[in-house]
């Protein structure tokens, strides 16, 4: 006997930033949608660990439809909201955004501007990359040091090569400066 394929399921997301708003209003669009589930949370969309979101992402399957009221609710920037629904559409499931007819990815055109939004994204992650090597290159001229402190001063650094030479041991040195090994031992000792 052929194996049938699940009913596809109606799944809503709703999400706002702030504890101060409500999510009332989603909700009612949403399950005026058809969406009997809704995953929903108060959490800024800037964390990449929003649970709910997770939870649905790993709770569809073949032929469920994902929507949101509008696509801004499920992603901040587009880098996000194609991995997130490449994911979505990976799973075979469908995207669809309430507010933004075109996104949805039931239809050819929501698949075009999917396939769209993936250069944008490429493009806005070169964008970035583009410009943090520009901001490093800038401190660094202005002689800004990059990354983490040094765990010891110069002088520290100093009186460590020089207690080496003298005999003393990784151990005993990073024990004495508060440090690991590994900090004495990147010293070039």
């Amino acid at each position: 006997m052929p194996e049938k394929n699940p009913p596809s399921r109606p799944l809503g997301y709703a999400r706002v930033s702030t504890y101060g708003q409500t999510l009332d209003a989603q909700l009612e669009q949403l399950r005026a949608a058809g969406c009997a589930k809704i995953y929903r949370e108060k959490v800024t969309g800037a964390r990449p660990d929003r649970r709910e979101l997770l939870k649905l992402l790993q709770a569809i399957g073949p032929g469920d439809v994902v929507t949101v009221t509008r696509i801004d609710r499920l992603a901040r920037s587009t880098f996000d909201l194609f991995a997130i629904v490449k994911q979505i559409v990976d799973a075979k499931a469908q995207f669809r955004s309430l507010a933004e007819p075109w996104a949805d990815t039931g239809i050819s055109t929501g698949r075009l501007m999917i396939a769209v939004l993936g250069g944008l994204a490429d493009v806005e992650r070169d964008l970035i990359r583009t410009r943090t090597a520009e901001g490093r290159s800038r401190a660094k001229a202005r002689g800004q040091h990059m990354g983490r402190p040094p765990k010891l001063t110069s002088q520290q650094q100093k009186e460590a090569l020089r207690r080496r030479a003298e005999g003393a041991t990784l151990k005993e040195l990073a024990k004495s400066y508060n440090v690991g090994r590994a900090t004495i031992s990147r010293l070039g000792l």
